[in-house]
């Protein structure tokens, strides 16, 4: 896994070139150089000093450099960060240190837990890394592999909803402490679309005027249209009566049958009112893609059971490079026959963030208790998602006004 992940890292990394590597300084993202040299420092920080090593790379006033927790988001760009030569010589010298002690003590569930969790931090910074090039405009990460879009998938399905155990179950296997522990709920009957929403459903609201009518967004919604004064999504252009969508550094046509991406809570909340759809609460969602129908509360890992993903199940990192056509990946179908619950966009739920009952942190306390309560939760992957990373009890979060992100959206009837 840390292998894996530092590939990825590298080869994204050989993505930028001179100026790119601080790059524009903007709120929602971080200068490249300052994120690839926290990766090190996570990496020492939880698979060394946590166990009383030191790998003797890191600078001596790392913590004041790299510690996201301290460092503020905004000083970032101008602190003194070593060159990239010598940042990626401090990522090789701290991976050798850590494979040292993975030979030596790679029994040690304390290791392993230490070492997937930086595997996986890698992961997300990939991913960060990805939408990074596309908020900065620079050239394609990967490139674009056209997927068929498979056979129609269109309209609602009716699930019966029931008793459900929410979460995470301790089997072994590592997951987050925001998925833990699973708890019983209680999901009435509801009616959840098969794909996400289309860029062609999405730009009926633009065309009927949705950004301008106030009647469509609640009160925040208003007050983020007023301060962004926008008019359709992040990435869309007009060209005569159509749509052209911005990918990265190239104008593209809009395409029908993909999911509407880069769009924020606040937008796709408002497309619901107009349609008269609404978001899928946490519970519903999770039940719709792990629950079994008369199942006896079985629960499968991913919406088409225990087989780790695969470029015919799922969009994600590896596979597509971009978003593909709604209809696409049939295998990954749930058991409820809903289509692209894992890969494509992420989904915003309806739920903020909120720790489940009986929460408690693990060592790395910064990761979700201190945004619960002012992010919105969202589910199921992306394209740029490791396969690693998801599940179906995963849980992301992001700010209601974040469009950066490649997030979606799938909806339920009222």
């Amino acid at each position: 896994m840390l292998e894996a992940a530092r590939l990825r890292t590298l080869a994204l990394a050989d993505r930028f070139d001179g100026a790119q590597w601080l790059g524009p300084k903007l709120r929602i993202v971080n200068p490249p150089l300052w994120e690839i040299g926290h990766l090190g420092w996570f990496e020492e920080r939880w698979c060394l000093r946590q166990r009383g090593h030191s790998s003797g790379c890191l600078p001596s006033n790392a913590d004041a450099l790299y510690d996201s927790a301290k460092v503020a988001h905004d000083t970032r760009w101008d602190l003194p960060l070593p060159t990239v030569k010598e940042t990626l010589a401090m990522l090789a010298g701290i991976r050798a240190s850590v494979a040292e002690q993975i030979d030596q003590h790679g029994a040690s569930p304390e290791l392993r837990y230490f070492v997937e969790l930086s595997a996986l931090h890698e992961e997300m910074h990939c991913e960060a890394f990805t939408y990074t090039r596309q908020t900065h405009g620079y050239s394609e990460p990967y490139p674009k592999i056209r997927i068929a879009g498979g056979n129609r998938c269109a309209g609602d399905v009716e699930i019966p909803g029931g008793r459900f155990v929410l979460g995470a179950e301790d089997d072994g296997q590592f997951v987050f402490d925001n998925e833990k522990w699973g708890h019983e709920v209680k999901v009435r009957p509801y009616r959840m679309a098969r794909t996400p929403v289309t860029n062609a459903l999405f730009a009926e609201f633009v065309e009927a005027g949705g950004y301008n009518n106030l009647d469509w967004w609640d009160k925040d919604g208003c007050e983020w249209l007023k301060t962004s004064r926008a008019q359709h999504p992040l990435y869309w252009r007009r060209s005569g009566q159509g749509w052209l969508r911005l990918r990265y550094d190239c104008l593209e046509p809009l395409v029908d049958d993909e999911p509407v991406i880069h769009v924020n809570w606040y937008e796709a909340s408002a497309w619901c009112r107009w349609a008269g759809r609404r978001l899928p609460t946490e519970p519903e969602w999770e039940f719709a893609a792990s629950s079994i129908p008369d199942g006896d509360g079985e629960k499968r890992r991913y919406p088409w059971g225990s087989e780790p993903p695969a470029a015919d199940l799922a969009n994600l990192y590896g596979a597509a490079g971009d978003t593909a056509p709604v209809g696409a990946f049939a295998a990954g179908d749930s058991a409820w026959g809903i289509r692209q619950m894992i890969g494509n966009v992420w989904e915003w739920t309806a739920d903020w963030f909120q720790p489940y009952p009986g929460f408690i942190r693990d060592p790395y306390a910064e990761y979700s208790e201190p945004w619960f309560g002012n992010h919105k939760v969202l589910r199921g992957g992306c394209h740029a998602t490791r396969a690693c990373l998801i599940r179906n009890t995963w849980r992301n979060f992001y700010t209601p006004d974040r469009r950066d992100v490649f997030a979606g959206f799938r909806t339920c009837a009222l």
